[in-house]
């Protein structure tokens, strides 16, 4: 019979390993109810860490001449249409640069664009060999610029102690190399200051 004192003994032992965090008088009180809901407990599983994939390192990718041009890829012919595709992405990043556009706010914009694929000229520079270099940007590193030139030359240019300039559709822009030495894509997050122009 369900009233005997095995099945109350029973029923209390039961409850007592199913649910260990529950006090007696608090089981007592399930006892005297018709209907008893059992509680499930998750234990507690350690999280397991995700290992970080690592990328290569500065060693190892020289090592492995990841960054260099083939002799016979530098040509300054197979870059131009990167060149139009760079173009296209000024465009869309100014709103069309039309002729109202304010300069400052272009200005701005091109601070944190991706340079790879524009035409830039050495317009001063304090060693006389790189004034006049022009070409297309194939690499932008922290120091130095990766320079096609129409002679098929690929020119290493510093950014330290070099002004370039760079023009489409009619607005020119200067770009003071010494204040230029970020990678391009810390460029993107850093905030500039817009500041008079600077002697080399």
């Amino acid at each position: 019979p369900q009233g005997s004192e095995k099945t109350k003994t029973f029923v209390h032992a039961f409850l007592k390993r199913s649910m260990p965090k529950m006090k007696d008088e608090a089981i007592q009180d399930m006892l005297t109810r018709k209907a008893v809901v059992l509680e499930h407990y998750h234990k507690k599983q350690p999280k397991q860490k995700r290992k970080k994939t690592k990328g290569f390192t500065a060693k190892q990718r020289r090592e492995l001449r990841l960054f260099e041009i083939e002799p016979e890829q530098q040509r300054y012919a197979i870059f131009l249409p990167l060149h139009e595709l760079w173009k296209q992405y000024i465009r869309d990043l100014c709103h069309g640069l039309k002729p109202d556009a304010q300069p400052h706010m272009i200005q701005g914009k091109l601070l944190k664009a991706d340079l790879h694929g524009a035409i830039v000229t050495v317009t001063k520079s304090k060693c006389p060999s790189y004034v006049g270099i022009t070409g297309i940007i194939l690499q932008e590193f922290k120091h130095i610029f990766k320079i096609i030139t129409k002679e098929d030359k690929l020119k290493v240019v510093p950014k330290l102690n070099n002004v370039f300039s760079l023009e489409l559709d009619g607005f020119i822009s200067y770009i003071y190399g010494s204040k230029f030495l970020l990678r391009a894509s810390e460029r993107s997050a850093k905030k500039f200051k817009l500041k008079g122009t600077i002697d080399l």
